[in-house]
């Protein structure tokens, strides 16, 4: 068989590395341990951005303020009035200069009529629209004004072909024409449904040389003039009443001279039927102090609205808002590729979140799944490791777990079932021995380490809830404590069994899973009766296990479980929950567990209460705050589970 290598073009590089969203997912998931919705969380992510250089949609959006405050700074609406009274009055000065010498009577009726033209703009057009001009350099300048005229309006409605007609070619005129009456010709076929795309691309083959834009379908093209024809709308709309009627005598003026003005009005009327949504009401405020032509006014606020419509998709603070109703196009024509750049980087991030597992949807709410939640555990263990004091405390991102004890320096024959680490020299010596000519393993050559026993823990730890840890700022950092834990205890130490519980009026079993999507209540009470009693029975079903309990709260006791089932909250605390609280710290001090305290607060109540606890219980207190309770669960725990140094 022959083979041909060549670039694989059947989609995506499969040999690609999968798209790195993990500090993506660390992001979301801070924002999901303080509270926030999955949701939240994603949409605050994408409004900052993620991952070094990249900008999110805050920065994008104060990019499109930007671009729209320098284009209402770019001058005023009314610049072809002001040119079109300036060269008018031009050509006024010049005739009157010609007649000034000559003393015969028909000179002083031509003055007399000049006189009287009106001081409207459009009006005075019109009524020197058949004057016998005596000066050529009058009729000229008359003539460059209704061309001005005539090709600004045109402009203004097909952007760049005021350059086309530049030159006064009257058969690049007629092209014009042609090209309008084929134009309204297709646009009646498309309304009968008759159009097809090959009418279109012969239309593209005659007249393309009029659409810069290059438009690839007759829809692309109805939306291009669409725009530009509600822009013209809104423009006319901004001027005073006394402008905007000069200004539509003027142009209409124009196009009846051109013999446009029945072509014209059926375009207007057939893209305003096709496209009602756009704004051809509205008005804008442009604050610069340079005219600007009429197809330049026009194009700027075409540009304003296509910049509106891209600030409204970028603030994305509407109903099902997403990121593909951000057109890349207009992000493209506003900012530049490096935006678009930016935006693709920020559908991307969205995307793969959920393609690789890390977020699902239920019933229309975004979840973070098991997959994201051990990852958020193995981010806060990482974290807390990383501020152990001396450094890093040997491979903490081995994925694998250890031996199950220090090695003795003997082996061991291999039985079946043994989990102790494979003695590779032993082994394979074993088998040389047996056959020195042909070295093959048999499972009688394997041996194994001995290891000193190491006893299992029945590790639990207690989070306070409450909502005093909302108003302290700490209810994060206990949640991001819990899962730190978890996840160190479940791969560096899996023959420990661990066990998370929340408590605040009541308290519950919580996995990682609940514990990372769990939000706050404004409920009352601080049940560590409960939580030790949930705990106790945790400690009960494992009583082979080495027993381990650390608390982390920042308040004393405020409510105990009743005999009915039912809470009852008191503050300052009555002193049944404290006999009650102190008599399951004796029941624990009994089964050998001791009760580590990690106090949030340094109240002198809370500090009375820890130190009996401490008193009854003999276990350690700790100090801390926010920052460092990571970093003291973990060292804690871990101190009590290293190896103790054989004599």
């Amino acid at each position: 068989m022959r083979y041909r290598y060549g670039p694989y073009r059947e989609g995506p590089d499969p040999l690609a590395p999968p798209f790195d969203v993990r500090e993506a997912l660390d992001a979301v998931g801070d924002d999901v341990m303080e509270g926030s919705s999955v949701a939240d969380a994603l949409r605050r992510l994408l409004r900052r951005g993620a991952g070094e250089g990249r900008r999110g949609l805050d920065d994008l959006l104060r990019q499109v303020r930007e671009r729209r405050r320098e284009l209402r700074e770019r001058g005023r609406l009314d610049g072809v009035l002001e040119e079109a009274r300036a060269l008018l009055d031009t050509a006024i000065g010049q005739e009157r200069a010609e007649l000034f010498p000559d003393p015969s009577d028909d000179a002083r009726l031509r003055e007399a009529e000049l006189d009287q033209t009106p001081s409207d703009t459009a009006a005075a057009v019109r009524a020197l629209r058949d004057y016998d001009w005596r000066s050529d350099a009058a009729r000229q300048t008359f003539q460059r004004l209704k061309d001005m005229l005539r090709d600004d309006v045109l402009d203004a409605q097909f952007q760049g072909l005021k350059q086309a007609l530049q030159g006064g070619d009257p058969a690049q005129m007629e092209r014009v024409k042609e090209m309008m009456a084929a134009l309204n010709a297709m646009l009646d076929a498309d309304a009968r449904g008759e159009h097809r795309q090959e009418d279109f691309a012969a239309f593209m083959a005659d007249f393309g040389e009029f659409f810069p834009d290059d438009p690839q379908t007759l829809e692309e093209l109805v939306d291009s003039l669409a725009r530009r024809s509600a822009a013209l709308n809104r423009l006319m709309n901004s001027l005073s009443p006394e402008q905007r009627a000069e200004l539509a005598g003027l142009m209409a003026d124009a196009m009846r001279d051109a013999g446009l003005a029945a072509e014209m009005a059926r375009l207007g009327d057939a893209l305003r039927g096709r496209r009602p949504d756009l704004d051809w009401t509205g008005g804008e405020r442009m604050t610069g102090e340079d005219p600007l032509g009429l197809g330049d006014a026009t194009s700027a606020l075409a540009d304003l609205a296509d910049l509106g419509e891209l600030e409204s998709a970028l603030r994305q603070d509407y109903p099902g808002a997403s990121l593909t109703d951000v057109d890349e196009e207009a992000v493209r024509r506003a900012l530049g590729r490096n935006a678009v750049d930016d935006l693709e980087a920020l559908r991307r991030i969205e995307n793969e979140l959920q393609r690789q597992g890390y977020v699902s949807q239920d019933k229309g709410r975004l979840e973070l799944t098991p997959k994201a939640v051990r990852r958020l555990g193995d981010t806060a263990l990482r974290r807390a490791f990383a501020q152990l004091s001396g450094g890093p405390r040997g491979d903490h991102a081995q994925r694998d777990a250890g031996q199950a004890g220090e090695l003795t320096g003997t082996s061991r024959q291999w039985r079946f079932g043994d989990e102790q680490p494979l003695d590779v020299v032993r082994t394979v010596t074993n088998a040389v021995l047996r056959n020195p000519s042909r070295i093959a393993l048999t499972p009688d050559d394997f041996e194994v380490h001995e290891t000193e026993n190491r006893t299992a823990a029945a590790v639990c730890l207690l989070v306070d809830l409450s909502y005093s840890m909302v108003l302290n700022g700490t209810w994060a950092a206990a949640k991001q404590t819990a899962l730190a834990l978890h996840t160190l205890v479940t791969s560096k130490f899996p023959r420990d069994a661990v066990k998370i519980v929340g408590f605040s009026n009541y308290a519950r079993p919580l996995t990682p899973e609940q514990m990372t999507s769990l939000d706050w209540d404004m409920v009352q009470g601080t049940n560590l009766h409960h939580a030790l009693m949930l705990a106790g029975r945790h400690l009960d079903a494992h009583p082979d296990f080495e027993p381990m309990v650390m608390i982390v709260t920042d308040g004393e006791p405020t409510a105990h479980l009743r005999p009915d089932g039912r809470y009852l909250f008191d503050y300052p605390p009555s002193p049944e929950t404290l006999v009650l609280t102190f008599a399951e710290v004796d029941k624990m001090t009994r089964r050998g567990a001791s009760l580590n305290v990690f106090m949030l607060a340094d109240e002198p109540r809370l500090v009375a209460f820890v130190d009996e606890i401490a008193h009854r219980n003999g276990g350690r207190v700790f100090t801390t705050d926010a920052a460092d309770l990571s970093v003291k669960v973990v060292s804690d725990y871990l101190s009590t589970r290293s190896p103790r140094p054989r004599r």
